[in-house]
């Protein structure tokens, strides 16, 4: 690896994965050394907030507007947050909403990372044989390298 500054998008979730990922992400950006400062730049992606129809009488407020959400990121965020700490390296912290692969792909032409850390799919064979996961989504779409954590 070179040692240049790199913009390192990681993708969190919350799941064991995304912690992978995450800690593996702010390694790499430590890797770079104390004179090219890389950045890791942490998204999650929320599920997308569909329009209210007249049918809802009392339709919910997004996640990030309810009372438990400053406590929910936290929890989310934590490893990524604890790990850059650590290292001294540079973050950001995004939440989007939408489909997750659709999300994280947009980010990604929108911030133009070096490269994309993502956690392996945690869904059964028969599922992501029907769905597809995210992280081959990234992969086979994404115009910048994407490392994959297992």
């Amino acid at each position: 690896m070179l040692n240049l500054s790199k913009k390192i998008l990681v993708a969190i979730d919350g799941s064991p994965q995304s912690d992978k990922a995450a800690e593996e992400a702010v390694r790499m950006a430590a890797a770079s050394g104390t004179r090219f400062k890389s950045k890791v730049l942490a998204v999650m992606v929320l599920p997308g907030m569909r329009a209210a129809s007249f049918t809802d009488f009392f339709p919910k407020p997004p996640a990030t507007e309810r009372e438990d959400w400053e406590e929910h990121r936290k929890r989310i965020f934590y490893v990524v947050e604890k790990s850059a700490t650590e290292a001294n390296v540079q973050l950001e912290s995004k939440v989007v909403y939408g489909e997750p692969a659709e999300e994280l792909l947009g980010v990604a032409e929108q911030e133009e990372p070096d490269v994309i850390v993502i956690g392996s799919s945690g869904a059964g064979r028969v599922r992501r044989a029907l769905l597809g996961s995210v992280s081959a989504k990234v992969a086979m779409h994404a115009r910048c390298s994407v490392y994959i954590v297992r």
